[in-house]
């Protein structure tokens, strides 16, 4: 399948939901150091190349977006100036974005919709914090303070309308519940900082984190002192995991060694696809959950590529 080249480096890209060919990418400029940011919305074509529907220019890099789960055309951006903004595809360019929240004091580093209960989506930022936020409101609901460093991801549990769990630059991964005053759980994961966390779609008590130290644990919440599963593979520190939407064990996962993997973590050779189309570093990595086996990944070599599972992602 074609790829498609951003201006800027990428950082985050996601399937929407509602349409099969539609996608979003996230980028920055300067690799997220300084500089602008620019939100891409592409259609896949199946005979012609990518087409840009819609692209939002930011003051600021953009290191996370997420769709809406209610409304199609909506979209959530985690913005280098703390800022969280709303995008809406069907009003014109000047009427974006239709919202921005200003509330994180650091940058906002990944945003996350609640497919459950579809009217609210959190944020996570370097200023250590979560916050909770619904679509009718100019504030935030609440705001989770625990961490003690960065919180690189948070996660909405994919079956509990209250339950997420956040990934931390202060080597733990917290389960919480936005009904109790603090977190439910603490997992001392890792020896170094988590970068991601994503919940499995099938198991509602399995989550998988991964790390600067290489590696991708696979945890179930119900006894959560050993990992039911270490993935290592990759070379440098991964930075996004992600669970099938299909495949209850499968995961897929990008790193600063510049490839996209995909996992089997109940098999004994759990690693069944390794990709190597990036040339910098691999930062953005989705699976459809319309179209099985389909993926997607960006990277600071400033490249969008979609594929399907064990195909080349540079073949045209």
């Amino acid at each position: 399948m074609p790829a498609f080249k951003t201006p800027f480096n990428g950082y985050a890209v996601k399937f929407s939901p509602f349409y099969e060919q539609r996608l979003a990418v996230a980028t920055a400029q300067n690799f997220g150091i300084l500089g602008n940011g620019r939100i891409h919305v592409i259609d896949l074509s199946p005979a012609g190349p990518i087409a840009e529907i819609a692209a939002y220019d930011t003051a600021d890099g953009v290191y996370d977006v997420s769709w809406s789960e209610s409304h199609d055309s909506l979209l959530v951006a985690a913005v280098a100036d703390g800022s969280v903004k709303l995008y809406d595809l069907s009003l014109p360019p000047t009427s974006n974005p239709v919202r921005s929240l200003s509330e994180h004091t650091r940058e906002t580093h990944s945003v996350d919709y609640n497919a459950v209960r579809r009217d609210s989506f959190l944020s996570s930022s370097w200023d250590d914090t979560i916050k909770l936020w619904t679509i009718d409101r100019p504030t935030s609901v609440r705001t989770f303070k625990e961490h003690a460093y960065c919180v690189y991801s948070a996660a909405w549990n994919p079956r509990h309308a209250d339950v997420f769990a956040s990934a931390s630059g202060d080597c733990t991964a917290r389960i919480w519940d936005v009904r109790e005053p603090g977190s439910t759980m603490i997992l001392p994961a890792h020896e170094f900082e988590i970068l991601s966390c994503d919940w499995s779609k099938y198991d509602d008590a399995v989550i998988a984190t991964s790390s600067v130290d290489k590696s991708i644990k696979v945890w179930d919440v119900r006894n959560y002192r050993v990992p039911v599963a270490v993935l290592n593979g990759h070379g440098y520190a991964v930075r996004k995991v992600k669970f099938s939407p299909h495949r209850a064990s499968v995961i897929a996962s990008c790193s600063y060694d510049m490839t996209v993997c995909l996992w089997d973590y109940m098999v004994e050779d759990s690693l069944i696809g390794r990709y190597d189309h990036h040339t910098e570093f691999a930062v953005g990595v989705d699976m459809s959950v319309l179209v099985e086996g389909l993926l997607a990944s960006t990277g600071w070599d400033e490249f969008a590529y979609v594929w399907q599972h064990g195909t080349d992602p540079k073949a045209p």
